[in-house]
């Protein structure tokens, strides 16, 4: 009971470690209530940091990926209770991300900015659209799964884990990647974009692209047909992009 009850806190703490760093992703991307963000002033020569910032990128992308394939899974779960695995994940990512945080070099520079204050709003508006999508769709596929609490929790009420298995609710019926696009519209809606911002914003992106087919091959190898089938009438992140597509062929 006492392993069960540590596998618990351990999981507890690294949801709490990772609610955190996600309220402060938010005001570090969007520059809000946080000390440093994406478009501080500049500190350090514009070449050094490039190279910081890139490397903390590259840093996190690797984590993340990388924990995320099933030969790594396997290997991690031989050292560590199978309860706790995801809460490992979810914990090594957020540490990940508070180092980009902590780490991160302003580059200066503005891209754009919008003075109007409708279209600011409008952005605004967009952004936080983006990072509720986020949030909404974790529950839509089952949160405390993606996060580790109902395995800890199976764990210690001595149950067995049983995968919540494939569904798609609601925004899954018009993309597959819901929660990638809300990532999209958090990272590029904004009134003034630094170089900063668009280092972060474009190298995310092209993280997101990746991330996505490494996914999508995970999920063909355990879902088979199911997965493949529901790859080809649904769109990966635009939505209607499918039925568009089909109209230009067929015309």
């Amino acid at each position: 009971m006492l392993k069960r009850t540590l596998i618990f806190l351990y999981g507890v703490v690294s949801y709490v470690v990772f609610f955190g760093t996600f309220l402060y992703a938010i005001g570090f991307v969007n520059d809000l209530w946080v000390p440093s963000a994406l478009d501080s002033p500049p500190q350090a020569p514009f070449g050094i940091s490039l190279l910081v910032d890139l490397g903390l990128l590259a840093l996190f992308a690797v984590q993340h990926s990388g924990m995320a394939r099933l030969p790594f899974k396997r290997w991690l779960t031989r050292f560590i209770p199978e309860a706790a695995e995801r809460s490992t994940y979810v914990l090594a990512a957020s540490v990940a991300l508070l180092i980009l945080f902590a780490l991160w070099r302003p580059l200066g520079g503005v891209v754009w900015e919008v003075s109007n204050p409708g279209g600011r709003w409008v952005l605004y508006g967009l952004a936080a659209f983006g990072w509720l999508t986020v949030l909404a769709t974790t529950f839509l596929i089952n949160h405390f799964d993606l996060f580790g609490l109902r395995q800890i929790w199976l764990e210690l009420v001595g149950r067995r884990y049983d995968p919540v298995g494939f569904r798609s609710p609601g925004p899954y019926r018009l993309v597959r990647h819901p929660l990638y696009a809300g990532f999209l519209f958090a990272f590029w809606a904004t009134p003034r974009m630094t170089l900063a911002h668009l280092l972060f914003a474009a190298a995310t992106t092209a993280y997101i692209l990746l991330a996505i087919q490494l996914e999508e091959r995970d999920l063909l190898a355990l879902l088979g047909t199911e997965y493949r089938e529901y790859r080809r009438r649904v769109p990966m992140i635009v939505p209607f992009a499918r039925a568009r597509l089909l109209r230009r062929s067929s015309g």
